[in-house]
Parts: structure tokens; sequence; C-alpha cells
């Protein structure tokens, strides 16, 4: 039996079409099962219906074509079987005005050729029964639109987070109700979601064989009538996503294809005259060239310095996602996500320059393109800086994180200064604060006092805040304090004292 060349709409059961009282339909002949679905309704009275079915359908008769002595030979079953043979999904018999009565051989041939069989009554006319079939498939097209929507929405926002492949792949599984994996160029798998299953080794071969072809997507169905599919991942990178699912939706294809398009980006390589521009840069600082000579190359004269970690907070999706993987001490680590991850994250903020240093991702951002904050991630910006005050922009970045990460803020940008502090020449105010503050700086460990100092004034006091911002025990930020009142010789209580020291490290 042919495949039914069926509508790209959702079909209806006919467990629905039957449940409409307003139709009082009846199966009386069978298999009563909750799969048999329905593709569409056709008004037919051919004795041969099968040159006009597409499959699927429901056909609906009133007995006009069946002779009077039907009954006595093969008419049912020949009538019967090319529906069959044609992919019909079932047969409507109307019991008026040709006939009072299913004929019994036609009940038995349905039951035969296991076609379902309904008795359709005298006050419901075919125009009510098919319009009845079409209102089921717009709701189930409305709500196949909807689900694909929102799959979508969800594979965005996972691809913005912190561990986009893993978390994309997680998506898909539970929008398909199966298992997502992505394959490497080797055909290896690279990481995976949803529960283990009979269908890896085979899923695995189907990744396999996409590799070996020029095609871009492959399909095939196991023995229990799961469904596989291949897509390859950007133009000949050699990544695979391969999809297994129980069943195969009329909306599956397209959220696979969403998440095909979406890991394409996370695992490419993006060659562009842009990124040739940016190697020049580099090779031209390498050899010894000033900053601010490369910078037109990177793409503008001004810039920000964005610090980023894994935001711990807990997102606002229902579903537990896994924690955020720590970041690597180098972007050689064997784990595949983070440089990714990373990448991901200046993607969301306009620039490819990203490096991934030690326990932060550090951006440079054209200042043109301020940033906004990032889901999944704590964000600490600078104050826009030319390139040779980049160094300086960095550290302001730095505590900009610091402070973000203390009072679970999603980004803090460093302050541009007070309007008090304008008043006073640069100069004298960093006379001022050189003096003021040189008691700390000849000390041993000036480094860790002042930032310590810096971090502790500008969370108020908190001993706690400043010691989650610093990573350091609490009773160090209290060490560390009283030893900066005592150099000082200061009491930090002080209001005056602290709004002093304040303005001073802003300007030391």
């Amino acid at each position: 039996m042919p495949e039914p060349a069926v509508p790209p709409t959702p079909p209806v059961p006919l467990a629905a079409l039957l449940a409409r009282e307003d139709l009082a339909l009846r199966q009386i002949a069978g298999p009563a099962e909750p799969g048999v679905v329905l593709h569409g309704a056709h008004t037919s009275e051919m004795a041969d219906p099968y040159p006009y079915l597409l499959g699927g359908e429901l056909l609906l008769t009133a007995g006009v074509h069946i002779p009077e002595a039907a009954g006595s030979g093969t008419y049912f079953e020949d009538y019967v079987s090319r529906i069959v043979e044609a992919g019909g999904a079932a047969l409507g018999f109307g019991v008026a005005p040709v006939h009072d009565t299913v004929p019994r051989a036609l009940v038995a041939a349905c039951e035969t050729y296991g076609l379902p069989l309904l008795e359709v009554p005298p006050q419901t006319t075919f125009s009510a029964v098919a319009r009845a079939v079409w209102q089921l498939m717009e709701r189930a097209r409305t709500a196949e639109l909807r689900r694909v929507t929102e799959a979508q929405q969800s594979l965005a926002a996972a691809a913005s987070r912190p561990d986009p492949v893993p978390s994309v792949l997680r998506q898909l599984a539970q929008r398909v109700g199966g298992r997502a994996v992505l394959y490497g160029p080797e055909g290896t798998q690279i990481a995976g979601a949803g529960q283990t299953s009979a269908t890896d080794v085979p899923l695995a071969a189907l990744a396999r064989l996409l590799l070996s072809r020029a095609s871009a997507t492959a399909s095939d169905t196991t023995s229990d009538g799961a469904h596989l599919a291949a897509y390859a991942l950007g133009a000949g990178r050699g990544f695979v996503l391969g999809v297994a699912a129980p069943r195969r939706d009329p909306g599956d294809h397209t959220i696979a294809s969403v998440a095909a398009v979406l890991l394409s980006l996370l695992t490419g390589e993006h060659q562009s005259g842009s990124g040739a521009a940016r190697s020049s840069a580099l090779v031209r600082l390498l050899l010894g060239a000033a900053p601010a000579e490369v910078a037109p190359l990177l793409g503008g004269e001004r810039w920000l310095v964005v610090h980023a970690r894994p935001d711990a907070r807990a997102p606002s999706s229902p579903a537990p996602p896994l924690p955020a993987p720590p970041l690597p001490a180098s972007p050689d680590r064997a784990d595949p996500y983070l440089p990714v991850a990373a990448a991901a994250l200046g993607a969301g903020l306009g620039s490819p320059l990203v490096d991934l240093a030690h326990d932060v991702v550090r951006v440079l951002v054209p200042a043109d393109a301020a940033p906004g904050p990032q889901p999944g991630w704590t964000l600490g910006v600078s104050a826009d800086a030319a390139p040779a005050d980049w160094p300086a922009a960095d550290a302001q970045a730095a505590r900009a994180l610091a402070r973000a990460r203390a009072t679970r803020t999603a980004l803090v940008r460093h302050g541009s200064g007070s309007g008090l502090l304008d008043l006073v020449p640069d100069d004298e105010a960093r006379a001022h604060a050189r003096a003021l503050l040189a008691p700390i700086e000849a000390s041993g460990a000036s480094t860790a006092l002042i930032e310590t100092l810096r971090t502790w004034l500008s969370l108020h006091g908190s001993w706690d805040r400043t010691a989650v911002a610093l990573a350091v025990h609490r009773n160090t930020v209290r060490q560390r304090i009283a030893r900066c009142a005592a150099l000082l010789g200061t009491d930090l209580d002080d209001p005056d004292v602290r709004m002093e020291l304040w303005f001073s490290l802003g300007r030391g």
C-alpha cells in the first residue's frame, strides 16, 4: 500500500469525531483504536473511489453506487479493498435516503479489511461531518503552531545560556519527547540529552551515514516505530544533530530544524572580512604596534571591557536546569561547551573579541554597542576607554563584576564619576588621593588591602557581601579592614572618613 500523500496539517483522531454528540456518529465495524487518525473528509458515490483519494480521508457515501444484487457477490469486498489500497482512513455510510440500514455485507467486508465503518444517522448531513473534521483539524493546526512557536522561543533562550549546546539539546529532547545528540566530525557523540534507549545505536549509524554523503538531512524508522532524523550542521564542518522520537508529529521537523540552525551557529567558525581584520590586528599587536593603531581594524576608537561569570541564580523556567559549569583555567581545556558558551556570550554582546581568562569571561565591546543584561550571566562593564586605557578599563570591569556578584545584580557599570569630584582639578585630586593612601601603598600587601577597602566601601561596609565579592572568608575581610584603619590612623566607622576614602580611591 502506498504512503498517503497527506497535507502538512496535523491529523485528528477518529475518536474525536465520534465524540461529537451533535453528529451522533456510531462505529459499527473495524478496529476501534486510538491511533486511527483523519487527514480530511471526502464524499463520493463512485463504485471505485481509488482515483479520487489522496489517503487518510474519511470517505462518506450514501450507497447510491451499490447495485441491487451486490450482497450476493464480491462487490463490497472489492469496494472496501480499493478504499484500503488508496489509504482511506475510515468509511462513513449514510442510512438515508437510499438505504435504511448499513448493508451487512459491507460491515463484514470492513471487518475483514480492518477499515473503520461509521453509521451516519439520517439527521446528520455529510456537510456537517466534513465541516466537523475541518474544524477539528484547524484546532489541531492552531495547537501545533503554538507548540512550534513555544519550542522556537525556548530553544533561542537555551542558546543564550552559559552552557548553550547542552541547553539546546535538552530543550529539543523535551519538545520532541525523545533524545537529541550532537555528533562530532568523526561521528562520535559530543553531547546528548534525553534518556538513552535502543535508538542510540541506529541513530549514531544514521549520523555516520549522513557524514559520508553530501546531503543535509537523513531519516529512518526503527522496527518498533521510532522515528530517527539526522541534520548536518553548517557547511562541511562535520557536526551532525541526531534526533530520535517515539512518533513523528507534524511540527517536529520544524523544531529540529531550528535547533540545527542554532547549533550550526554555536559550533561554527565565522570566516569573514572582519575576521581577517581581527587576525591582522592581533599580528600587528604581537609585532609591537600600539593598541591605538590597531583599534580601527577591530571596529572602533572607544571601547568597553565586559567581565562575565555564569549566573548561579535560578532561572524562571519551570524545568530545573543543570548548574552552570565552572570556567576553565585556559581555553585549551577539554570541556567542549565552555568556549562555545563564551562565543555565544560574545555574540549576544555583539563582539567576537572574547577571552576565557581563568575564572571570568572577558569581552571587548565597541563603546557604541553598550551591552545589556544577558540571560544566565552576571556582568561588570567598564567606562568607555581608548585603547591606551584598556588595562584600566579591565580593572574597572573586574570591580564592577565583583559588585554585581555581591549585590546579585545582573549587570553593574563602572561609575563615570561624581559631580563633586569634577569641582576639583584632576591633578590636585590625584595628588591628594596618593597622599591619603600612601600608608597603605607603602605596606607589603597594598594591592589586597586597597581592593578590599574599595569593595568594602562600595558595599556599605558589609562583611559578608565583601567576602563573597572577593571570594575570601569574612574574617579575612575584617582583618584587612582593621589593617587599613591602623595604617591610615583613622576611624573607618566615620561617614566623612569613608566618603573621603571613596573619592580618593576613585582618583588614586
